[in-house]
């Protein structure tokens, strides 16, 4: 469920520099912001010289009217119409204590309004602001231009996607990660450690196969949550030539997925898949896994657990679903292009058109009858981001890397949900992937995130982040 960013704003003023410009630039972020759909707490104008804060007092009045808000406000924005008090607005977030993202912004000066009555300095007081900042050992966020009107629209996309950085950081706190079966035997590239996440706020619950096929063999056709759970696979894509037998198989194991969620109160899952529900229960997971991804609450198979990690931190950035793919073909000789396929559980809103069908690679292992309900279809055009997340036991440390390309319109005739790609430096990319060691699974979404995802992993959950561009 989307949830509007509320930032927490910090009026910078300094008492030698002209106080005027902080209640009209208070004036004009405030209209920003509210334009942009983002939700404020900010000192009120009579609590201090025009709502800002440049001394200890208006600290401790800014920090504590912040605290009351404490659940509310996903991160804090600086702003700096003259040159600020430097410590007051360390101050302000030491005292605070808020632990949320911080985005420090300097108006530009007007080079025909430099006489004392209107030079802000704030050009010089951002470089003050985050010398103490780290004095303080608190991190932060920078604009891409050191001073920007507000008005422009190259603050807006900092403005967006600063709200994208805070998200990805409040949702991985506390984060639950569901894992439904064992990792497949033959998949060792996706094993993790949970230790490495748990120490990032990251927990992961477990159930076993055999416990979910077990709830599953307590459930009758005709029970309302089964009668209504195929009614919404019907309802999500073609089902035509799938055998009733195979949907209703699928409409049991969504039930169970949907309680185990409910109770354990999860933020996303993982699902072993190969080839143990094909042998032992008849279908895949697919369209159940795509139906949840689509919804935001994003799904990825073989346990992937370090994937569905990523595939969560771009949809948390993006608001859009999230999908987990394999690198897996060059396309002709263009060095830049590459094809991405999935059997699939890829969501619907991926695709320009899709369907259900059955999983070619394993019915020749299981049979046909046996696997039923992948989503197939060529990925629509368009920009995407994509991203890897990564546990490195051996130097323990979480790792990543994030990049943005694009889905192309190139030619191919293939089976399972597929899509051409292009990445600026592709085999530079490939180089890093193989010299790293890293997986052949990555996940994307349909926006361009890379930035922010950057932002909140490097700067604020302190992963080692490696953005290709």
């Amino acid at each position: 469920m989307k949830k509007t960013t509320t930032l927490g704003l910090i009026v910078g003023n300094r008492g030698f520099f002209p106080a005027h410009l902080c209640e009209s630039g208070r004036t004009e972020i405030l209209k920003i912001l509210e334009e942009e759909g983002i939700k404020v707490v900010t000192l009120p104008l009579d609590a201090t010289k025009f709502g800002a804060v440049e001394s200890y007092s208006d600290a401790q009045k800014c920090a504590s009217f912040f605290r009351s808000y404490r659940d509310e406000i996903d991160g804090v924005l600086v702003t700096l119409p003259n040159f600020g008090d430097e410590r007051a607005i360390a101050d302000t977030l030491r005292l605070a204590e808020l632990n949320v993202p911080v985005l420090i912004h300097a108006f530009n000066d007007d080079a025909k309004k430099m006489t004392i009555k209107f030079r802000r300095d704030s050009f010089c007081g951002k470089m003050s602001v985050c010398n103490n900042l780290r004095q303080y050992n608190l991190r932060y966020s920078l604009t891409r231009l050191h001073t920007v009107d507000p008005r422009t629209n190259e603050f807006r996309q900092d403005l967006q996607s600063f709200a994208a950085t805070c998200r990805v950081v409040r949702r991985l706190k506390n984060a639950r990660i569901g894992a439904l079966g064992a990792r497949p035997a033959a998949f060792n590239t996706v094993r993790f450690s949970e230790k490495l996440l748990e120490a990032s706020g990251i927990s992961v619950e477990t159930l076993d196969l055999s416990e979910a096929l077990g709830w599953v063999r307590k459930m009758n056709d005709s029970d309302k949550p089964v009668t209504q759970k195929l009614e919404s696979i019907k309802s999500y894509t073609s089902v035509s030539g799938i055998p009733q037998e195979s949907l209703l198989k699928m409409a049991k194991l969504g039930v169970a997925i949907d309680r185990w969620v409910e109770d354990k109160h999860l933020s996303a899952t993982a699902i072993q898949c190969w080839t143990a529900l094909e042998e032992f229960y008849g279908v895949v997971p697919c369209t159940l896994m795509s139906m949840m991804s689509d919804s935001l609450m994003p799904s990825a198979c073989e346990t992937d657990v370090a994937g569905l990690v990523g595939m969560y931190v771009l949809q948390s950035a993006s608001e859009k679903p999230s999908a987990l793919l394999d690198w897996n073909n060059n396309y002709g000789d263009d060095p830049n292009k590459g094809v991405v396929f999935h059997c699939s559980n890829l969501p619907k809103s991926f695709f320009s058109h899709q369907k259900m069908d059955y999983q070619e690679i394993i019915a020749g292992t299981v049979g046909k009858d046996n696997t039923f309900g992948t989503i197939v279809g060529r990925v629509a055009p368009g920009p995407f981001t994509y991203c890897r997340v990564s546990t490195d036991e051996l130097r323990g440390r979480i790792t990543s890397y994030v990049g943005e390309g694009e889905f192309t319109e190139d030619m191919l005739d293939t089976f399972g949900g597929f899509g051409v790609i292009k990445v600026p430096a592709f085999q530079t990319l490939l180089q890093y992937i193989c010299r790293q060691g890293l997986e052949h699974h990555v996940a994307a979404t349909r926006a361009n995130v890379a930035a922010a995802l950057e932002d909140a992993l490097g700067t604020y959950l302190g992963w080692e982040v490696y953005h290709h561009q």
